[in-house]
C-alpha cells in the first residue's frame, strides 16, 4: 500500500456498516492487497455518436475528463491501491471521496466536492434466494460520470446501456447529470422485482401458517423479516439522499433533471411503502404462527381431556370391582362378585357410562374441532 492511501482495518457491525478503529486518520482505505486492477469501461456519446472502449489503465481516462462528448466510465470492481492512485490523479478526487467509495458499505448519501458530486446508493439484484446487495458510487463531473461497483457483471444498468447504444429516448441529447438520474432511477426500480418475490413468498407463507405450521415455517418468517429489514436500511437513506439532492440542488445538475429526480423520489417512496407493508405482514405472520401453534396445542389438550374424562369413570368402576374383598366373609363385602351376570353387568355399566359421556360431550360441541 502507498503512503498516500495506507490500508486500515475495518470491522463489521450488526447493521452491516463498517467503521474505522478509534484514532485512525481520515481518508484511509481498506483494499485487498491481492486484488487485481479493475477494468474501466467507457461509453462516449452525444446525439449522433456512441463509442465504447475498455481501458487497461485508469490514467488512460484523462482524455474523457474534458471530452466534448458525454463520458460514462464504469469501474467494474473496487480494484487495488494503484487503481485509485491513478484515478485520484486523473480526476482530482478528494481523499474523503475516495474513502467513501472504497470503504464499503457506506450509508447512501450525497456529498458535494469542488467540481464533483458524489452519490452513494445501494443496489439490489434478484438472486436465486432473496437478493444480492452492493454499493454503487456515482461521481458526477462536468462532462463525465464515473461509476464504481463492488463486483463485476452484476448490476441493473443494462437497459440504460441499450438506450445509449440504440439512441432511445432523450438520453443521448442530455448531459451526464441526466445519465446519473437514469442510473439512480434504475437502482431504485431494481427494488421492485425483489419486493415482488417477497410478496409472493409472504402469500405462500400465509397458507402455510394457517394450515400446516412447522418449525421451518418460523425460520422462513424470521429470515424474511431480517431480509426486509436489510431492504429498509437500503432504501430509507436512499430516499432521503434523493430528497436532499432535489432540495439543495447542485451546479452540476440542471433544473430539467431535478424534475426527473422528483419521479425517482416518488419511486423510492413507493418502494419504502412496500417494504413497510411487507414488514408488517411478516410481523403479522409471526403472530398468526404463534396463535396457530397455541391453538393446535389447545386442540390436542382438549382431545386428551375428553378422552381422559371418558376413561376416568371407567377406571373408577374397574378399580372398585378389582378390590379383593370376599363376599363369603361378610354380606357387605361386594355381593356383586357372586352374581351370575356380574361380569357382563359390569361391562354393560362401563359401556353405558362411556356412551353417555360421548353423547354429552358431542351435544356441547367438543368434538367438532378436536376430531
Amino acid at each position: 500500500m502507498s503512503k498516500l492511501f495506507p490500508s486500515t482495518y475495518k470491522t463489521a457491525s450488526k447493521l452491516d456498516y463498517f467503521y474505522d478503529q478509534p484514532g485512525v486518520s481520515p481518508g484511509q482505505l481498506s483494499l485487498d492487497k491481492d486484488a487485481a486492477p479493475a477494468v474501466l469501461s467507457v461509453i462516449d456519446y452525444d446525439l449522433t455518436t456512441c463509442q465504447q472502449h475498455q481501458l487497461n489503465r485508469p490514467d488512460e481516462a484523462q482524455h474523457y475528463r474534458d471530452s466534448e462528448l458525454v463520458s460514462w466510465l464504469d469501474l467494474s470492481s473496487l480494484g487495488n491501491d494503484e487503481t485509485w492512485q491513478s484515478l485520484s490523479q486523473t480526476f482530482g478526487l478528494h481523499k474523503m471521496l475516495v474513502e467513501d467509495v472504497v470503504n464499503v458499505p457506506q450509508r447512501p448519501k450525497i456529498e458535494h466536492y469542488e467540481g464533483q458530486l458524489l452519490i452513494l446508493a445501494w443496489m439490489v439484484v434478484p438472486a436465486a434466494k432473496g437478493f444480492h446487495k452492493e454499493q454503487v458510487s456515482l461521481i458526477l463531473g462536468r462532462r463525465y460520470l464515473l461509476t464504481v461497483q463492488e463486483e463485476p457483471d452484476r448490476d441493473c444498468f443494462q437497459q440504460v446501456r441499450e438506450r445509449i447504444e440504440r439512441g432511445r429516448g432523450i438520453i443521448r441529447s442530455q448531459g451526464p447529470d441526466y445519465l446519473a438520474y437514469c442510473l439512480l432511477d434504475a437502482i431504485v426500480d431494481g427494488f421492485f422485482p425483489v419486493l415482488e418475490y417477497y410478496g409472493e413468498l409472504i402469500e405462500e407463507l400465509e397458507d402455510e401458517v394457517m394450515l400446516r405450521p412447522t418449525k421451518q415455517t418460523l425460520e422462513k418468517i424470521y429470515r424474511i423479516r431480517r431480509e426486509l429489514l436489510t431492504l429498509r436500511r437500503a432504501i430509507w437513506p436512499q430516499r432521503d439522499a434523493i430528497n436532499q439532492l432535489m432540495r439543495d440542488g447542485s451546479d452540476l445538475i440542471s433544473p430539467e433533471v431535478v424534475v426527473y429526480l422528483r419521479d425517482c423520489y416518488d419511486h423510492a417512496v413507493q418502494v419504502m411503502d412496500m417494504v413497510e407493508t411487507y414488514r408488517e405482514l411478516a410481523a403479522g405472520l409471526m403472530d398468526v404462527y404463534l396463535s396457530s401453534v397455541s391453538n393446535k396445542m389447545n386442540e390436542v389438550m382438549k382431545l386428551l381431556t375428553v378422552i381422559s374424562s371418558i376413561f376416568i369413570p371407567l377406571t373408577f368402576i374397574a378399580g372398585v370391582y378389582g378390590m379383593n374383598f370376599s363376599p363369603e366373609k361378610s354380606p357387605l363385602n361386594m355381593p356383586e362378585l357372586a352374581w351370575y351376570w356380574g361380569y357382563p353387568a359390569c361391562l354393560s355399566l362401563m359401556g353405558v357410562t362411556a356412551t353417555s359421556l360421548v353423547i354429552f360431550f358431542a351435544k356441547r360441541g367438543w368434538f367438532k374441532s378436536s376430531i
